[in-house]
C-alpha cells in the first residue's frame, strides 16, 4: 500500500470510483480509493440503479447527460462490456394540469442542455407502456433515453479503468482516522498503515458522518429506509416484444421497471422510517433492513390500481436497505465548509443514475477548483450551521414522501420549521407575514391580506399578484419596511484589509470611510465567484475601523471560505462573522427620510447624507449602523441593528412610520422591484459559468488597477470575445413569469436561457434576465421564450426600465 498520494478517496460506491476514475480522466492518475469492505458494498449493491435525464435544473440534467454517455461506453467497452438497458424510455406521470404545466416547464429548461424530453397525453402513456390504466390520469414526461444499470458491475468497470490510468484501489481497508497538518494536508490512518496526501474525499455514503468526525464536522445526511420488491413473470411483459419503459408515480408514489420478464417496484411510502439515527453496526455490510410490506400498504393500492397486472403475480424478493437524503434532497458534491483539501461527495439518493456526473462534476473542482457547470445546487456550503441531525431528518422525510413531486415556484414545505428566526418573526408573524426560508432563515415573503389567504401554487402568476402590487405601491409613492435577516457579514480588521480587499475584487475598492461600495470577486478562471458590499466604519466606542464585508444570505459559508484561503501569512487581516448576530431592517420610499429623521438624531438630508454613505447612530434607544443603498431603487436605508435591539428599532420605525403612512413589504415586493432595476442575484445571474463583461459588470472592472484573482485568465477571456451575454427582456404575457432555466428560441434553435423572472408592477412589464448569444444581445433582438410549452415573443430592452438615471434613489 502507498505511504504518499496526491488524493485519498474513502468510500468504494458509485460515489467514489466515479470520483477515482474522473480524477484519472481529469490528469491526476497519483490517487487512491480505500474501502472499508468490498467495492458497492454499501448503498450501492441493493440499488434500483435507475439511470434518467430528468433534473431540476441545468445542471443536473448536465450531469445526467454525462452519466449516460460514461454508462453507454462502458457498456459497449469490448474488453469489459456492462449490463445497462439504456433507451428504454420512462414515463413520470401527473394527474393535475398544474404538473403537466411543470412537465412542460422541465421539457423547456432540458432543452438548453440538448436534452429532449416529450410531454404526452394519458392515451400515450398507455400506448407507450400498456401495463397501465389511464383512469386518474391526464398525461406525463417522456424521457426517451431512461435506463438501468448493474450497480455491481458499473463501479467494477470504473475501478478498472482508474486502475489502467495509474490509480490504486485498497479494499478491506477501514479508515480509522484522520489527521490534517499544519500545511493543510492530511493523513489517512487505516487499519493497514497510514497514507499521507494532499487531499482527502468523503465518498462514505450511509457512513458519512462517521468520518465526516474523523474531521471535526457534521454532514446534514440521513438514511431512510427504501422499499422494492421484485415480481415474479408477467406473461405481458414476456410475451411484448420490448422492454417495457419505466414509471415513476407521484400520484401514489411508486416507480417500477422491467426486471428480467417481471417487475422491479419501489415505494416512497407516507408512513416511511429513518435510519442509524443512533449509529450504525460496524457489521453492516452488503446487508438489508427487516422487510415491512405492511408499511407500503397504501402505496400498493395505488400502484394495483394503476397496474392491474400486478394483482395476478407473486412476489419473488424484498429489499430494505438505506439511502442517503440531505436537507433539500440534492446530493452534497464540492469543498467541505471550514476545512482545506477536503471533499464530499455524499447524499447521493439516487447515486447510480447520477454519480457518473456527480464523480465527473468533484474531479474537475479538486484538479482545477471549478467545474464546468456552475455547481451551488450541490455544494456543501449552501446549508449552515442550522442543519444538524434533527432538521437533517426531518427535512429526509419531507422529501421522502415527495419523492416524485417536484417543487413549484414560491413553494415552501413545512418540515424543519423555523429553524432561524429573529426576535421580529413573531411580531411579523402577527402582522400576517408569510414566511419564505433563506438559509434557513424565516424571511417575509409578503403580508396576507386575510388570515386564511392561500394562493394556488402555479407556474402562472398566481394569488398573491395584486398583494404584490399593493406593497410595490405603497414603496413607490409612499415608505415600506422590510426585515432581510441573515444578509452575510463578515466584520475585516487590520492594517492590510483594504489591500486584501484590493486582491479579491476585480474593481475599485471603496476606501474611505462613511463609504459603501459595491464590487465583484473572480475564481482563477476570470468567472463571477462572488458579489459583496464593503462597507467602510470609522473608529468609534463600537470598535476599530473596520470594513463589513456583505452578501447574500446564501453564501455565509462559501464567501468565508474563498476569503479565508486567500489569507496571506504576513497579511494583517482579521475575518470575524456577523452574520447570525445582526439584522438588517430596510426603509424604503420617497418618505424613507421623513421617518428615519423622526426617530434618529442627525441630519439625514441628502447633502449630509447622500446615496452611498454610511452612519453609525441610534433609531430610537437601538445602536444602528445606516447605510444609503437600496435594491428596490428607490430611496432607501438598510438599517443593521445587533438582533438584541432589533425589536426596539422596529418599534421605533414604525411610532415614527404612523405619520407617514408606513407599511411593511417583503421578498416578493423586492424582487419585482429588483428586476425593474436589472439588479443581479447570486446564483440565479451571477454564475461561475461567465466572466464580469459577459454578464454585464464591465463597469465594476478595472484590469489595469494591478493584480487581483482571475485578472490574466479574464484578459485572455477579454481577446478569446463572449459566449453568451446577459441582457434583459421583455417578455409578452400578462399570465406567466419567465422561469429560471426555461430556453429562448430563435429559428427552432436554442439561443439562451433565463436566470431569473418576474413582473415589474412600477413598469407594468414582464420581465426577465437571460444569457443569450452575443448576435442577440443587441436592444430591440426578438426571440420566443418556450415558456411551458407556449412560444412568447420576448425582446431585448435596454437595462433599468424603471428610472434608469438612477435619481429616485439618489433623491
Amino acid at each position: 500500500m502507498k505511504s504518499r498520494t496526491r488524493v485519498v478517496v474513502i468510500g468504494g460506491g458509485i460515489a467514489g470510483c466515479s470520483t477515482l476514475y474522473h480524477l484519472t480522466q481529469e490528469g491526476w492518475t497519483d490517487v487512491v480509493l480505500v474501502e472499508r469492505d468490498e467495492l458497492t458494498s454499501g448503498t450501492t449493491w441493493h440499488s434500483a440503479a435507475q439511470v434518467t435525464n430528468f433534473g431540476m435544473n441545468q445542471t443536473m440534467v448536465g450531469l445526467k447527460t454525462h452519466s449516460i454517455r460514461l454508462y453507454k461506453e462502458l457498456a459497449e467497452d469490448p474488453d469489459y462490456p456492462i449490463n445497462y438497458h439504456h433507451g428504454d424510455g420512462g414515463i413520470r406521470l401527473a394527474n393535475t394540469q398544474a404538473q403537466m404545466q411543470g412537465y412542460h416547464h422541465f421539457t423547456s429548461m432540458a432543452r438548453g442542455m440538448d436534452v429532449h424530453f416529450e410531454v404526452i397525453d394519458a392515451q400515450e402513456c398507455a400506448r407507450r407502456h400498456p401495463l397501465i390504466s389511464t383512469e386518474n390520469l391526464i398525461g406525463g414526461l417522456w424521457d426517451p433515453l431512461d435506463g438501468d444499470i448493474d450497480p455491481a458491475q458499473l463501479c467494477q468497470a470504473l475501478a478498472r479503468r482508474a486502475r489502467k490510468a495509474g490509480a490504486e484501489v485498497y479494499r478491506h481497508t477501514p479508515v480509522t482516522n484522520l489527521t490534517q497538518h499544519s500545511d493543510d494536508t492530511w493523513t489517512v490512518h487505516t487499519e493497514r498503515g497510514d497514507i499521507d496526501c494532499d487531499i482527502v474525499v468523503n465518498a462514505c455514503g450511509y457512513r458519512v458522518n462517521e468520518v465526516g468526525a474523523m474531521m471535526g464536522v457534521h454532514h446534514p445526511v440521513a438514511s431512510m429506509e427504501h422499499q422494492y420488491f421484485l415480481t415474479e413473470e408477467i406473461p405481458a411483459i414476456r410475451d411484448a416484444g420490448h422492454r417495457m419503459p419505466l414509471l415513476r408515480c407521484p400520484i401514489s408514489d411508486y416507480y417500477c421497471r422491467q426486471e428480467k420478464n417481471g417487475l422491479l417496484l419501489g415505494f416512497y411510502e407516507q408512513d416511511c422510517k429513518t435510519w442509524g439515527m443512533d449509529g450504525i453496526d460496524p457489521n453492516f455490510v452488503n446487508a438489508l433492513c427487516p422487510d415491512d410490506l405492511d408499511r407500503v400498504t397504501d402505496v400498493l393500492e395505488g400502484a394495483f390500481a394503476r397496474m392491474p397486472a400486478l394483482l395476478d403475480v407473486g412476489v419473488h424478493t424484498v429489499v430494505n436497505g438505506p439511502i442517503t437524503y440531505t436537507i433539500d434532497g440534492a446530493p452534497l458534491v464540492g469543498p467541505i465548509p471550514g476545512k482545506r483539501n477536503a471533499f464530499c461527495i455524499i447524499g447521493l439518493r439516487a447515486g447510480l443514475g447520477e454519480g457518473g456526473g456527480h464523480g465527473w462534476l468533484l474531479a474537475q473542482q479538486i484538479v482545477h477548483g471549478e467545474a464546468c457547470y456552475d455547481t451551488w445546487c450541490l455544494d456543501p456550503r449552501r446549508f449552515a450551521g442550522h442543519a444538524n441531525t434533527e432538521l437533517t431528518a426531518l427535512k429526509a422525510i419531507e422529501d421522502y414522501q415527495n419523492e416524485f413531486r417536484f417543487h413549484f415556484p414560491h413553494e415552501h414545505r413545512p418540515a424543519g420549521r423555523p429553524a432561524k428566526t429573529t426576535p421580529l418573526t413573531p411580531v411579523l408573524a402577527a402582522e400576517g407575514a408569510e414566511f419564505t426560508v433563506v438559509n434557513g432563515w424565516e424571511r417575509v415573503e409578503y403580508i396576507k391580506p386575510t388570515p386564511d389567504f392561500s394562493p394556488t401554487l402555479s407556474f402562472d402568476f398566481d394569488g398573491t399578484f395584486d398583494v404584490i402590487a399593493a406593497e410595490v405601491a405603497n414603496v413607490q409613492t409612499g415608505v415600506g419596511l422590510a426585515e432581510v435577516n441573515g444578509f452575510n457579514r463578515i466584520e475585516i480588521t487590520g492594517a492590510d484589509r483594504h489591500a486584501f480587499l484590493d486582491r479579491m475584487f476585480c474593481g475599485t475598492v471603496a476606501r474611505r470611510d462613511g463609504r459603501v461600495g459595491l464590487g465583484y470577486l473572480l475564481n482563477h478562471h476570470g468567472m463571477v465567484k462572488a458579489e459583496a458590499t464593503v462597507a467602510n466604519l470609522p473608529a468609534s466606542d463600537r470598535g476599530p475601523a473596520r470594513i463589513w464585508y456583505g452578501s447574500a444570505a446564501a453564501s455565509e459559508l462559501h464567501d468565508m471560505d474563498w476569503l479565508t484561503q486567500h489569507l496571506q501569512a504576513d497579511e494583517d487581516v482579521q475575518l470575524r462573522s456577523l452574520t447570525n448576530n445582526q439584522t438588517i431592517l430596510i426603509l424604503a420610499g420617497p418618505r424613507a427620510r421623513d421617518v428615519l429623521s423622526d426617530c434618529a438624531r442627525g441630519d439625514w438630508s441628502a447633502a449630509a447624507f447622500p446615496w452611498l454613505s454610511l452612519r453609525e447612530c441610534f433609531v430610537g434607544i437601538a445602536p444602528a449602523t445606516v447605510m444609503g443603498v437600496s435594491f428596490s431603487g428607490e430611496l432607501a436605508y438598510e438599517i443593521h441593528v445587533p438582533n438584541a435591539s432589533l425589536y426596539a428599532a422596529y418599534l421605533a420605525l414604525r411610532q415614527a412610520g404612523a405619520a407617514h403612512g408606513l407599511k411593511l413589504f417583503g421578498a416578493r415586493a423586492v424582487e419585482s422591484m429588483r428586476m425593474e432595476k436589472s439588479f443581479l442575484h447570486w446564483k440565479a445571474d451571477l454564475i461561475t459559468e461567465f466572466d464580469p463583461f459577459e454578464t454585464g459588470l464591465d463597469r465594476f472592472v478595472t484590469l489595469d488597477k494591478g493584480d487581483f484573482i482571475g485578472r490574466d485568465a479574464l484578459r485572455k477571456r477579454l481577446t478569446d470575445g463572449p459566449r453568451k451575454k446577459l441582457v434583459v427582456l421583455q417578455v409578452q404575457s400578462a399570465q406567466r413569469p419567465a422561469h429560471p432555466g426555461a430556453s429562448l428560441m430563435r429559428g427552432g434553435q436554442v439561443v439562451g436561457t433565463i436566470t431569473s423572472g418576474d413582473w415589474g408592477h412600477r413598469t407594468g412589464l414582464n420581465l426577465a434576465h437571460g444569457f443569450v448569444v452575443p448576435d442577440l444581445a443587441h436592444i430591440a433582438a426578438e426571440m420566443e421564450l418556450d415558456s411551458c410549452g407556449q412560444c412568447l415573443r420576448a425582446t431585448v430592452i435596454p437595462p433599468s426600465p424603471y428610472d434608469p438615471e438612477f435619481a429616485r434613489m439618489k433623491a
